[in-house]
């Protein structure tokens, strides 16, 4: 909520005023303000912007950011150094073991652009503790190619991603990183919705079933494989059927009891909905859904009645999702 907010963004400016008295913090009750909601363009709220060297011009959103801490992080990593420099063994195990998660890039040399959008990237990623290495032994000891980005969770290593200098961009690597603060698989509740639209991917997939039919952990499975193959380029969500108070999310996808378990795509940018062709849950109908849904072949899912019959008989004519592009358009 904003009062939540507001409380954590002042004890933030509370630590920082110790530590970086040159940042100041401040709040703006835009209700009466019309010109300033209008000059930097105030949609949501709460809204954090970040302004430079006193310009007015261009500030920084601060997005998804909820916590003091975070802020804290967020708001060093955008006037200092964004990763911590690792030069042995000792310092990246302190800098894995200190956090649930954290990210080391493992570089040849620390001057090209894959370091460059690694450091971009981490001042995007408050939520976790970022360092790079260009030590030959820092490398051979995690037994890592130079020139990769390595996700750690709860001290293993989770991920591996190569970086090709120019392949990558800053958005790419940050949806693929914060797709780790979630689960390969996350379940969608009250308490999960606000973190899978923190994360910065557009494409959602879900899987709507009951999760306790004897048939579910070989769905399951199956739905997790296909995560993995296509982590940080969408969300695989699994949505309870059995579970009331998912009620409302039902009815937006016009899921019916009949139809479970059921796959869709949901673009969250076009609103567009897309259904999985094929009615079994294998991997191998999931690769191909998502793999069809990134060319931009899959077809649009509108929800639609049948064309009643006598749709044409009066001067007004009845429209439903199956006949109105073919008479429209």
């Amino acid at each position: 909520s904003s009062q939540n907010l507001s409380e954590e963004f002042a004890e933030a400016a509370r630590q920082l005023k110790k530590e970086a008295p040159r940042i100041q913090f401040g709040k703006i009750d835009v209700t009466h303000q019309h010109d300033l909601r209008k000059e930097f363009n105030i949609q949501a709220f709460p809204t954090v912007k970040f302004f430079v060297n006193g310009s007015r011009e261009d500030p920084i959103d601060c997005k998804g950011v909820r916590k003091a801490s975070t802020f804290i992080t967020w708001v060093k990593r955008r006037t200092g150094p964004s990763t911590v420099l690792i030069n042995s063994t000792d310092q990246a195990e302190a800098i894995i073991k200190a956090d649930d998660l954290a990210v080391i890039g493992f570089f040849k040399e620390l001057h090209n652009g894959s370091v460059e959008v690694f450091c971009e990237t981490a001042r995007d990623v408050p939520e976790m503790p970022f360092g790079m290495t260009a030590s030959e032994d820092v490398c051979a000891n995690y037994g890592v190619h130079r020139n990769s980005l390595v996700v750690f969770k709860k001290g293993k290593p989770v991920h591996n991603e190569v970086l090709e200098d120019g392949k990558q961009s800053k958005l790419g690597l940050t949806r693929l990183i914060k797709t780790f603060t979630l689960d390969l698989v996350t379940e969608y509740n009250i308490e999960t919705s606000v973190k899978i639209f923190d994360v910065p991917v557009e494409n959602h997939i879900l899987l709507f079933t009951p999760m306790n039919s004897e048939t579910f952990n070989e769905i399951y499975e199956n739905y997790q494989s296909a995560a993995a193959e296509f982590r940080g380029k969408m969300l695989f969500v699994v949505v309870d059927t059995d579970e009331a108070r998912n009620g409302r999310i039902f009815e937006y996808f016009r899921i019916r009891d009949i139809d479970v378990p059921a796959v869709r795509i949901l673009n969250l940018t076009s609103d567009a909905r897309y259904k999985m062709p094929a009615d079994e849950v294998t991997v191998e109908n999931l690769r191909e859904f998502c793999q069809s849904y990134l060319n931009g072949k899959a077809k649009q899912h509108l929800s639609s009645e049948e064309i009643p019959q006598d749709w044409d008989k009066m001067p007004v004519k009845v429209l439903v999702g199956k006949n109105f592009n073919s008479i429209i358009f």
